[in-house]
């Protein structure tokens, strides 16, 4: 087993009461910016923020052999993961001061395997953000071969804090 590279804790997070003090666009700028920090599971399963705009978000990474399921190709957990991050950080930066989100249903469909190694990019659109409810459609996309990986949907509730 390997160490971690710091001791993780609360201070890799941002507290509650900072965060709900921005919009949600503001949010995920200062992780792009690296004035937050980036989520823990984002260094779990080794993705980064790459892109950032109102209703859009992109996060790139590439699956590693610890992603893997026994027969020997990517874990749908992985697809999964980084669809979800890639659609529910797309409503977040249409939310406002004052309130939250979370995932209430997502589903992912894999299209093709992604390859060991193959850089892919997860791109979350915002189609609706409302009082209560936000949802977004995603994709994973190969980053040198523009081939499409895997397709996804959400619905987030959106919550006054």
């Amino acid at each position: 087993m390997t160490e971690p590279l710091h001791a993780e804790g609360p201070d890799d997070l941002v507290p509650p009461a900072e965060a709900a003090r921005m919009t949600g666009l503001e949010f995920m700028q200062g992780i792009l910016e690296g004035r937050l920090p980036a989520p823990p599971i984002a260094r779990t399963l080794d993705y980064r923020l790459h892109e950032v705009a109102p209703g859009r978000v992109v996060f790139r990474g590439a699956a590693r052999f610890a992603f893997m399921n026994p027969i020997g190709s990517v874990h749908g957990g992985w697809y999964g993961t980084l669809l979800d991050s890639c659609m529910a950080c797309a409503v977040m930066t249409r939310i406002g001061r004052g309130q939250a989100y979370t995932t209430l249903e997502y589903k992912v469909n894999i299209i093709r395997p992604v390859p060991m190694g193959v850089e892919v990019d997860a791109i979350g659109e915002a189609l609706h953000v409302g009082r209560s409810t936000g949802v977004a459609v995603g994709r994973l996309v190969g980053v040198a071969d523009g081939r499409l990986y895997a397709t996804g949907s959400t619905t987030c509730i959106v919550m006054q804090v």
